[in-house]
């Protein structure tokens, strides 16, 4: 993949670099409108969405930062946006053009005040791997290999203007109006700007490894604070495929089980344990072991779950209490879904919609085992993301529906879920990870 030498930092450059994708944009609606005489709408919206996602992607990995951190948000609901879009925008996880060498030596020596080799026995200038807001090099220091993961130039100053540019685009996608949508785009925001804070970043991490070490066949790598910055990370290099990469060819049902029992209990711990949670669960973030062990990687998306959202949160997981009508509704009301100015439509149709939701997504939770590994439990959760994406009624309506919190709580069961059906995990116990302290 080649390497770019320069990335637009000022809020001019980088608007202009989104003006020239919107422009792209409307060439393909054009290109649309006329296979519309030729081909069926079917096909003829599958080319629009093709060709979309793949200028947006392009667009946006030249900006790198929250932009594309957005797009790799964006990909993880398989159950909202079409296919073309999550192909593209899941390669923002781990699969962007990287800084040149001589862009990695100026920007190692803005952020550490030293060049790698004044730090290191060596440095590779090339990285291995290159993500949203930061790309990774290997290092060698007495003798032990080492990951070095440096922030690109300008991701922290452009977090405000970059989601006021995409602002827009995810409003139009999720039905979002502009009355009440602030507090969820400012805690987008706050949590990017948590991302980009590295020395953050190494304590989160830190805390997490000691606190889940209990848990069997899971693995962390020791993070070296001396060799860290505020813009650089420096940490054991652990050697693993991407859990993706090892579901795609994996034939071993029983280790399968095994990463999946691990993933879950790493999850569930956190949540109900720690109440605070890694809330970036995509296969980037997970390496697979020779040996079969779970490795988690980047905690810079650490999300706090305050008890006055955890409570009625996990209480609507309770079968009980989802088929109690009065105790649902006043759940509803706690959690931010229903409002005290919605009309008795509003009530009526929100109470159903999420009655729906919640009955089906909280499946998993309701047994002692579970099997990830049911076609038929994904499916049901993509045909009722379809059914609402397309329901004129709900349209009518404005959907900023829900705490702030629901934004990083339902983006990480989202995630958990896919990587879960992604190892086609089987036999999973559910609660085991009350068995860690």
């Amino acid at each position: 993949m080649k390497a770019i030498n320069k990335i637009p930092v000022s809020k001019i450059e980088r608007a202009s670099k989104l003006v020239s994708t919107g422009a792209k944009i409307g060439v393909n609606y054009i290109k649309y409108y006329g296979d519309k005489i030729t081909k069926t709408e079917i096909e003829a919206k599958e080319k629009l969405n093709q060709n979309n996602a793949s200028d947006i992607y392009d667009g946006l990995k030249q900006l790198k930062g929250s932009a594309l951190k957005v797009a790799q948000m964006l990909s993880m609901e398989k159950s909202i946006m079409p296919q073309a879009y999550v192909e593209k925008f899941s390669l923002a996880q781990f699969s962007v053009p990287p800084l040149s060498p001589p862009l990695v030596l100026k920007t190692f020596k803005k952020y550490f005040g030293k060049q790698p080799q004044d730090l290191f026995d060596s440095f590779d200038l090339n990285s291995v791997n290159a993500a949203s807001i930061g790309q990774v090099h290997v290092a060698e220091k007495d003798g032990k290999k080492l990951a070095v993961k440096i922030q690109y130039p300008g991701v922290a100053d452009s977090i405000a203007s970059d989601l006021a540019m995409v602002k827009p685009i995810a409003m139009s996608m999720f039905n979002i109006k502009g009355e009440g949508s602030e507090k969820y785009f400012k805690e987008i925001e706050n949590k990017l700007m948590e991302e980009t804070d590295y020395v953050l970043e190494v304590k989160q991490s830190r805390e997490i490894s000691e606190a889940c070490k209990g848990i069997p066949h899971l693995k962390f790598p020791e993070y070296y604070e001396a060799l860290s910055s505020e813009r650089i990370i420096t940490m054991d290099f652990m050697e693993g495929e991407h859990l993706s990469e090892f579901a795609a060819h994996n034939i071993n049902q029983k280790r399968a089980n095994q990463l999946g029992q691990t993933l879950w209990d790493f999850y569930m711990f956190q949540i109900h344990q720690l109440k605070k949670v890694h809330a970036d669960p995509h296969p980037g973030n997970f390496l697979v072991s020779q040996r079969g062990d779970l490795i988690a990687l980047d905690f810079g998306c650490m999300k706090h779950i305050p008890e006055d959202f955890y409570i009625p949160y996990f209480d609507l997981v309770l079968q009980t209490n989802l088929n109690n009508p009065e105790h649902f509704k006043e759940k509803l009301y706690e959690l931010e879904i229903l409002r005290s100015d919605d009309s008795e439509d509003e009530v009526s149709f929100f109470t159903a919609m999420f009655h729906e939701m919640l009955s089906l997504f909280t499946q998993p939770l309701h047994q002692e085992q579970f099997d990830f590994s049911d076609a038929e439990f994904f499916g049901k959760i993509a045909d009722l993301g379809e059914k609402y994406s397309k329901n004129t009624q709900l349209r009518k309506y404005n959907a900023n529906r829900g705490s702030k919190h629901f934004i990083y709580m339902n983006r990480t069961f989202f995630g958990l879920y896919s990587l879960m059906f992604d190892l086609k995990a089987g036999g999973i116990k559910i609660n085991n990870y009350r068995r860690f302290k």
